[in-house]
């Protein structure tokens, strides 16, 4: 079993949460947007007390996503970097591979919906043909789109094609004008509302114009159907706390003046 951990930190020197999260899940993948934590730091203080030793596995051209790892930075090969996106090719002996996506999108307050929108058709090309260059389609998606579930660069199918239910992700491809384009299963829609026992997204935003949603989900996991057998929902979970801080103001949304406006999220795959 693998623990991937993702978290936008917003800047914040956030080290010593990372360190008490990786106490509580022994995280495997540590991935971090927005971290302008230095790697000698951040390894100093994960490897303080932790009887894992963590990696930092750089990339050339991504300046937006930090990668930390359990293991030598070698089994992690970089595939394609941009940079608002990293794709490695995780190769553990005795383990099945994958293909680990991490991307950043641009914040809305910069780019409009149609801007999004046409990013992740290029990102999903991008995607195809890094699955090709590897030969499978094992693939993790994960990061923060600055864009909810539903939206259209999210949903479209020539988009990123992401799809509420495993049993419709399980088809694989959905055909359109002739078109076939590949599905990935999107786990996070389940936590929209008041059902849950965690917070109902991972950013809240308040505003007095027409149209709000108060919470939002932009950070998310996305996996194709060839991984839905590795994955278990139930050990998917927004985070709230690092076993000694909340991340959560007394409002109970993301305390955003003393850890960060996003919460992490949590998930692992049986390799």
């Amino acid at each position: 079993m693998l623990y991937f951990l993702f978290w936008n930190v917003g800047g914040k020197p956030l080290q010593d949460c990372i360190s008490n999260l990786v106490s509580l899940y022994e995280l495997d993948l540590i991935l971090l947007t927005e971290s302008h934590i230095k790697p000698d730091i951040m390894l100093n203080t994960l490897n303080r007390g932790n009887r894992f030793g963590y990696h930092y596995a750089p990339s050339i051209g991504c300046k937006k996503v930090d990668i930390f790892t359990k293991f030598p930075s070698d089994f992690l090969c970089p595939v394609l970097d941009a940079d608002r996106l990293t794709i490695r090719h995780l190769t553990l002996p005795g383990l099945t591979s994958i293909l680990l996506a991490v991307v950043h999108f641009p914040s809305k307050l910069h780019w409009d919906e149609p801007s999004q929108g046409f990013q992740c058709v290029e990102l999903s090309q991008t995607i195809k043909s890094a699955e090709q260059q590897v030969g499978h389609s094992r693939t993790v998606l994960v990061g923060d789109f600055n864009m909810n579930p539903f939206e259209d660069g999210v949903v479209s199918a020539a988009g990123l094609h992401s799809i509420m239910t495993r049993s419709i992700a399980k088809r694989g491809t959905r055909i359109v004008q002739a078109t076939k384009y590949p599905m990935f299963y999107n786990p996070m829609w389940s936590f929209f509302g008041d059902r849950q026992t965690s917070p109902p997204g991972t950013y809240f935003y308040e505003s007095s114009v027409q149209k709000v949603y108060f919470w939002n989900i932009f950070d998310q996991v996305l996996l194709r159907p060839d991984l839905l057998s590795l994955f278990d929902n139930e050990d998917l979970k927004i985070l709230v706390n690092d076993g000694k801080t909340s991340f959560l103001s007394k409002t109970g949304t993301p305390d955003e003046r003393n850890v960060s406006d996003h919460l992490p999220i949590l998930f692992s795959l049986r390799l």
